[in-house]
């Protein structure tokens, strides 16, 4: 409640919210606080206070999640992005979730140089505002997009600057040295591509990292009717079939984005360069282009994404705000990562069950 009004929040002001009868209580419950990370006091100020750190929000959102019945227990950290760390969870009944903490600010010290006049108004208060911005926006889309049935994972829950989303049990795209059909797969992305385009949306970061392919053995039944020559070529359809499921929404923007063109283009020849590099597959076909984007979305306005998120209560200046960070401190999605060091919901990485970790 304090930190809505302070960067650090005064003792006095702290003894006056905490409604402990007992002065001496309330400041040994402040002393195990920051023992425990939790809060942290703010040297050279001009008064006596503490802010909250990014473990004390973490146990607050953690705290919610599981007194609404989402979250019961804590696994594996499964992977690490430039500023989230994803986590596998479990609901009481044991259901596997995926946790996506998002940690705005972590990599702005990299950029502090060129970036001084931005950060010098950043305060911890302010990057933990923008990591919920980014939960919320990721929430809002990722919702927004399963309602209109594209491959991401089903959304849960939000609360600050986490979310819970469905459990994926595949490998990010990076990780494939081959697949069956190359050109199928190569089609079926950059449909995606051009069917966010048709509701008004362009991801911003297609690429490798952000792309899970999920496995699925299909086999084919042989009728009764069926001689055995027919079922012999019947028998080829079987196989495995490789499903694409997008992730990682905070920098997707509008096609009506003053750099929408630009994002498009980066979006469809990072798949083309990646085909290319990983599997020897170059398209006989060109494009597609930001006009094919643009006649997509024009036969759709009644049902654009952008729009329908911002009903939703993710508005236009959440928006600005969030995109000005991202674009100061370079946050860019992990394309200019080490392989390794993208967001992955990857099942090879588990090495336990969620239901093995510790009760939050």
């Amino acid at each position: 409640m304090g930190s809505k009004n302070h960067e650090a929040v005064p003792t006095s002001l702290i003894l006056q919210l905490s409604s402990l009868r007992s002065g001496s209580g309330a400041h040994k419950s402040i002393s195990t606080l920051a023992k425990a990370n939790l809060i942290a006091r703010v040297k050279n100020a001009k008064y006596d206070g503490y802010r909250l750190t990014y473990g004390g929000l973490d146990y607050l959102a953690l705290h919610t999640h599981q007194k609404h019945s989402k979250i019961y227990s804590v696994g594996n950290q499964i992977g690490t992005g430039k500023e989230s760390d994803i986590f596998v969870v479990a609901s009481e009944s044991g259901q596997q979730y995926v946790l996506k903490v998002h940690r705005l600010g972590r990599i702005s010290f990299r950029t502090v140089k060129s970036n001084r006049d931005y950060l010098r108004h950043r305060s911890s208060a302010s990057w933990m505002y923008m990591s919920r911005l980014a939960a919320l926006k990721e929430y809002s889309f990722m919702d927004a997009l399963k309602q209109r049935c594209f491959m991401v994972p089903n959304p849960i829950a939000q609360n600050r600057h986490t979310i819970v989303m469905e459990f994926i049990d595949a490998f990010p795209l990076r990780q494939i040295k081959e697949v069956p059909n190359p050109g199928g797969l190569y089609g079926e992305l950059l449909e995606m591509i051009l069917k966010l385009a048709g509701v008004g949306m362009i991801h911003g970061d297609f690429n490798e990292f952000n792309i899970l392919i999920k496995e699925d053995e299909v086999h084919a039944v042989r009728p009764n009717n069926i001689s055995a020559p027919e079922a012999d070529d019947q028998s080829s359809q079987s196989g495995t079939k490789l499903t694409p499921y997008l992730i990682d929404f905070p920098q997707m923007i509008s096609i009506d984005h003053a750099n929408a063109e630009m994002y498009f283009d980066r979006d469809v020849q990072c798949i083309k360069r990646f085909f290319e590099r990983r599997f020897h597959f170059v398209s006989d076909e060109p494009g597609p282009s930001f006009e094919d984007a643009r006649k997509r979305a024009e036969t759709n306005i009644a049902k654009r994404l952008d729009v329908e998120v911002e009903a939703s209560g993710f508005s236009k200046k959440m928006a600005r705000e969030l995109e000005k960070y991202m674009q100061t401190v370079g946050v860019d999605g992990d394309r200019d990562e080490v392989e390794g060091d993208g967001d992955e919901l990857s099942s090879s990485s588990l090495t336990s069950e969620a239901g093995d970790g510790g009760k939050t």
